[in-house]
């Protein structure tokens, strides 16, 4: 089975799609039209791949966890995300997109984000590229990530915050989606993760796959191997566990390990874990697992990691997980945050409170001595500083 791309309907397997208002069909469809020509061309490519290395600073370290390794008795690599410009993966997805909505003639860049990364980074790719700016970002998350709204507005962006709901990542996504449809025609929407309508969550993937193709040469180089036995990552929507798994999805010998936010407790009614507490519904244009009531209102997430605060799951995952291709593992706040704590005493490495969900899964899974675990350490945490300080 293909798990890598969607079929021409935007589908893995049961999930994904179309799912959008009459209004935004033609941004969309014009995306679905141009994105793989444009992304394939020589000319982007070329583009694309000097900022990469010469902006964002990649190939990203994949690191010997030495210490990390003699704990837990396997061999443990971190993939080091959190060394790119920015701070974390999601400026490759930023850079990308931003590149494809000058190609299409898109002056003005909306963006949601939850823990401001994302936000960030595309207000970092406006800024190179001279686009126009606006991030929606939920009230609660302006809040608890304040570091990184200083940044965007000192990067040029407007910072609009979303007062509904939970005010959180999913209003955010719905203040975006409604801004779009406002200003179709001068507007690309760039979505940060693997949601969204067709041709987004593929789109998104593609960026991040860059991820997986450099684990892929570096295991290579180090061990003499291209695949590891396990590659695991921390899913919300999903942009760096889809970045992480691309290159591995097809190859039935490497596992794959997702670890979500289980918040207060999978069973708490305060929690994120999607694909234990998800039915099939569609949000945000999509068709896929959402935490929803029986009458299909999207129960509100928790977690305390601001990017992992979302009631659904991409729809790529989606299907990881009904074809139980992946293992999913569900975090609560305590155990990311001993983690986090644990990396740090061990290594000298702050990660992000969503790359800590990631690093909890070695509590939850045992590995053996010569197995390869390759861990996508998503972004560094120095934005959560006031969470782990407060926790200390």
């Amino acid at each position: 089975m293909n798990y890598k791309n969607p079929d021409e309907n935007g589908y893995y397997g049961e999930f994904g799609g179309a799912f959008v208002p009459e209004m935004l069909y033609p941004n969309v469809e014009e995306l679905q039209n141009n994105y793989l020509n444009i992304i394939a061309s020589s000319e982007f490519q070329e583009e694309f791949q000097d900022l990469l290395k010469n902006y964002v600073g990649r190939a990203t370290p994949l690191y010997f966890a030495k210490n990390l390794s003699e704990k837990y008795q396997t061999q443990i690599y971190l993939k080091r995300e959190d060394l790119n410009h920015t701070g974390a993966h999601k400026i490759n997805n930023a850079l990308g997109q931003a590149l494809l909505a000058k190609k299409l003639g898109k002056h003005r860049i909306i963006a949601e984000t939850g823990a401001g990364q994302h936000g960030v980074a595309t207000a970092t790719a406006c800024a190179l590229l001279g686009l126009e700016c606006i991030v929606y970002m939920g009230e609660v998350d302006i809040a608890r990530q304040a570091p990184n709204v200083a940044r965007m507005k000192m990067l040029g962006a407007t910072v609009i915050p979303a007062t509904s709901g939970s005010k959180t990542l999913k209003d955010a996504v719905n203040e975006a989606l409604r801004d779009w449809i406002n200003n179709s025609t001068t507007t690309h929407y760039i979505i940060g993760s693997v949601v969204g309508p067709h041709p987004f969550p593929d789109l998104v993937a593609r960026f991040q796959s860059v991820i997986s193709e450099e684990i892929k040469w570096q295991l290579k180089e180090k061990i003499g191997r291209e695949n590891p036995d396990y590659v695991m990552a921390c899913v919300g929507g999903g942009s760096n566990a889809a970045g992480t798994f691309y290159h591995f999805v097809n190859e039935e010998d490497v596992k794959l390990i997702a670890a979500e936010a289980g918040g207060f407790g999978v069973d708490s009614g305060k929690s994120a874990a999607t694909t234990f507490l998800g039915t099939l519904g569609v949000l945000h244009g999509s068709k896929s697992l959402v935490m929803q009531t029986e009458d299909g209102q999207v129960i509100e997430p928790h977690s305390i990691s601001a990017g992992l605060d979302y009631p659904g799951i991409g729809p790529f995952h989606a299907n990881l997980f009904k074809e139980k291709r992946a293992e999913f593992f569900s975090i609560n706040d305590d155990e990311a945050l001993k983690s986090a704590m644990e990396l740090t005493k061990l290594e000298g490495i702050i990660p992000a409170l969503e790359s800590a969900h990631a690093l909890a899964v070695l509590e939850k899974k045992k590995f053996k001595k010569d197995d390869v675990v390759v861990i996508c350490l998503s972004g560094r945490g120095d934005k959560d500083m006031e969470t782990y300080l407060k926790n200390l």
